[in-house]
């Protein structure tokens, strides 16, 4: 297996981290994290995916990971701006027909930027849905829904969110934090630049395998079929990723270290596009 390369994309005042695991001229599958995990965190999937053949780049989300600088008072970016990202790392790959894989928060940049008109030749979502609170029962929901006003107040005080600390969602800008929380509120995406982007996803045409995981609280099989819901005019396959397949518990974030069933259920969708 060829050695992992890191090269960097500057964004303004952003430098974003891109983990390249190459495979030798195969596709090239985009893989977007979950909020505030770093790229290296994939290098299991990574590194299967990429002896199935595909060149794997797993770039570190603004702020996260390889990527600098860490969120501060002055880091103005919201969601807008990771899907930007997303265009910009698809330019420097020189990707015409990428495979774009996101888990959670990386899923809903994925999705956005094919709403807003980006190309790929398809969409994996790995516990990636739109966590709207009505999905949510119990003492958790009831958590969310007291939490999230605190999670926006708390970001909105300090300038950014110390999740690195209070233990969810890592270290955020502010304006993260305010459009996640939208989507919590309301189940739609915030407008982004004054385009309605939930709306827009009904535009998105490419074929999407969707992936919900047993035991994972944080983004349930509801979630994922709220958000697939919205794309009308693809062709959607779902799957939900059992801990008899994986053959070990699992959960929003340790499905990584037993992927590869899921992954070899990856690599077929690939192959049928």
């Amino acid at each position: 297996m060829s050695a992992v390369e890191t090269r960097y994309l500057e964004r303004g005042p952003d430098r974003l981290a891109l983990r390249r695991h190459p495979a030798g001229g195969g596709r090239t599958a985009l893989l977007l994290p979950a909020m505030g995990v770093p790229a290296a965190y994939y290098d299991g999937v990574a590194a299967r995916l990429t002896a199935g053949g595909l060149d794997v780049v797993v770039a570190d989300l603004r702020g996260t990971g390889a990527s600098t600088p860490r969120p501060t008072r002055a880091s103005r970016y919201g969601y807008g701006e990771l899907v930007d990202d997303v265009a910009a790392v698809l330019d420097v790959l020189a990707v015409d027909a990428p495979i774009l894989i996101g888990h959670s928060l990386g899923g809903h940049a994925a999705a956005l930027h094919l709403a807003l008109g980006g190309r790929a030749a398809g969409l994996v979502l790995v516990a990636s849905g739109t966590p709207w609170h009505r999905y949510y029962t119990g003492t958790f929901g009831m958590a969310l829904r007291a939490l999230t006003p605190m999670i926006t107040g708390l970001s909105a005080t300090l300038g950014y969110w110390p999740g690195h600390r209070l233990g969810f969602g890592g270290r955020q800008a502010r304006g993260v934090m305010r459009d996640w929380a939208h989507v919590v509120r309301t189940g739609d995406f915030p407008d982004l630049d004054g385009v309605a982007v939930d709306a827009r996803l009904a535009d998105v045409k490419v074929p999407v395998y969707a992936v919900s995981v047993e035991g994972d609280r944080l983004t349930p099989a509801p979630t994922l079929d709220h958000f697939t819901a919205k794309l009308t005019a693809a062709t959607v396959t779902r799957h939900h990723y059992t801990t008899a397949e994986s053959g070990a518990p699992m959960n929003h974030f340790r499905w990584t270290r037993a992927a590869d069933p899921l992954t070899d259920r990856i690599l077929s969708f690939e192959q049928s596009l």
